[in-house]
């Protein structure tokens, strides 16, 4: 992104920060549904689940987190969407600044919003009993994983967007990305899953990246975990950022 685009992408940020912060439901709903989640499952269902800890919260964290991010990349599409649908696209492209910037300004807003709810959730956690012996450096990493996770999530947010012919099909497709942590290691080990679930949940990309942030808060080591991760993140976020711009280009084209 050259400094042109990202002084523009700067202003469409602030842009959309303002309609979040006028509209302070979607932090809300997206903060509140994953604290319900913690709450449920470390009180009423955390006696029953044997996760190989005395402290349940601890290990439910990293999931937490990762279906709180999922939950708010779906208001990134729609908001996406009602400007396509408003007419505000064309009034943009009408003005010299960088076309990319548009969609830049949107995944930049699913950053800071997103990490405000992930921000609120921590402190929560910690209210219930989270406990980390987590360093700076840990700390660091863990965030840096969450912001990957969510650039990555953001920019398939934004093909979402550009393709969808309702509101509802904007957001509809977060929803198998917010199922996506029950089948994997982020609530229960993947060993106590049957052969065919446990093959699923050991092979798809959010138990690797719940694995590695589960060891940095418990300063353990975090193998090809964190590997595994990266790789995941990292190649979805190329792919989907390929994919939003030909979208974006055949759409405005």
């Amino acid at each position: 992104m050259s400094a042109h685009t990202f002084s523009d992408a700067n202003v469409m940020l602030g842009r959309s920060m303002r309609h979040v912060f006028r509209s302070l439901d979607t932090i809300l709903t997206v903060t509140i549904t994953p604290i319900a989640m913690m709450l449920l499952f470390t009180y009423v269902l955390g006696g029953a689940i044997d996760a190989g800890t005395d402290n349940y919260v601890n290990y439910l964290m990293p999931g937490i987190l990762l279906i709180s991010i999922a939950s708010g990349i779906a208001y990134t599409a729609y908001r996406l969407y009602s400007d396509l649908q408003s007419g505000i696209f064309e009034r943009f492209h009408s003005m010299p600044i960088a076309r990319s910037s548009v969609l830049w300004g949107h995944v930049l807003t699913s950053l800071v919003s997103n990490m405000i709810s992930v921000a609120v959730i921590v402190v929560v956690s910690l209210v219930m009993g989270f406990r980390t012996s987590a360093g700076v450096g840990a700390w660091l990493a863990v965030t840096g994983i969450l912001v990957l996770f969510t650039l990555a999530l953001s920019w398939l947010a934004v093909i979402a967007g550009l393709a969808a012919t309702s509101p509802d099909g904007a957001s509809a497709f977060s929803y198998p990305l917010i199922f996506l942590p029950f089948i994997s290691s982020a609530f229960v080990p993947t060993d106590t899953m049957p052969a065919p679930v446990e093959w699923f949940a050991e092979n798809q990309p959010v138990t690797s990246i719940v694995n590695s942030i589960r060891a940095l808060f418990a300063e353990q080591p975090v193998g090809n975990d964190i590997w595994i991760a990266l790789a995941w993140l990292v190649g979805i976020l190329i792919v989907a950022y390929i994919f939003a711009m030909v979208t974006y280009h055949k759409k405005i084209a």
